[in-house]
């Protein structure tokens, strides 16, 4: 492997997640400071502070079951891409997908 592709994607996620966290810090100013109610400030930061970490959440699901869909594939001895291996990520992608949305439906229940 090429470990010189790592560098520019590595550069690239970094530039963007810097720019998501300036934007995210400016809005909050803007948010302060536009002398809206304390009441109302303190919702927006609840509710962008639960989607924080249901994002969170979500993506640890996913990974986890692409995780056991790559197990699958290496107990099942596939060293070839076939559509059979794409349809366990495929699957596996899914079936996290489901498993958040059960998960985020029992917290929001339970809160």
């Amino acid at each position: 492997m090429d470990y010189a592709y790592l560098i520019p994607i590595t550069m690239f996620i970094s530039i963007a997640y810097v720019i998501k966290v300036v934007v995210d810090a400016r809005t909050r100013r803007h948010l302060i400071g536009a002398n809206g109610s304390d009441e109302m400030v303190r919702s927006i930061m609840a509710g962008e502070d639960l989607r924080q970490k249901h994002s969170s959440l979500r993506w640890g699901v996913i990974l986890v079951s692409i995780a056991v869909g790559f197990g699958l594939i290496e107990a099942g001895g596939w060293q070839e891409i076939t559509p059979g291996v794409v349809a366990v990520l495929a699957g596996a992608t899914g079936l996290g997908n489901l498993a958040y949305y059960f998960l985020s439906r029992r917290i929001g229940a339970i809160a």
